[in-house]
């Protein structure tokens, strides 16, 4: 696990996000924690993803979800060299 991103803090947000019970909560947490662009920008990360393990090209994923190339090659170095996050998520959740 990355050093960095482990802080007490950190800690906080994700016992906080583990709290949620439902879509609607997570809803109302998130429009106060994030920007519009930024939870834009994760769910468009977490299409990219989707897409990826799915061999769709990078050509094809940029005009179906707007990202950049250089937004797909970092989703694709996470689905790589990363944590294997989406993977478990993926796995969970049968996609």
């Amino acid at each position: 696990m990355n050093s960095k991103l482990h802080t007490e803090e950190v800690d906080h947000l994700f016992d906080a996000i583990l709290s949620l019970k439902d879509a609607d909560e997570c809803y109302r947490f998130f429009a106060d924690l994030c920007t519009i662009k930024e939870l834009q920008a994760m769910a468009q990360r977490y299409e990219v993803a989707k897409m990826l393990m799915d061999k769709t090209t990078y050509l094809d994923i940029a005009e179906k979800t707007g990202a950049s190339t250089a937004t797909i090659s970092r989703v694709n170095r996470c689905l790589t060299y990363g944590e294997d996050g989406y993977k478990m998520v993926f796995d969970r959740l049968g996609i």
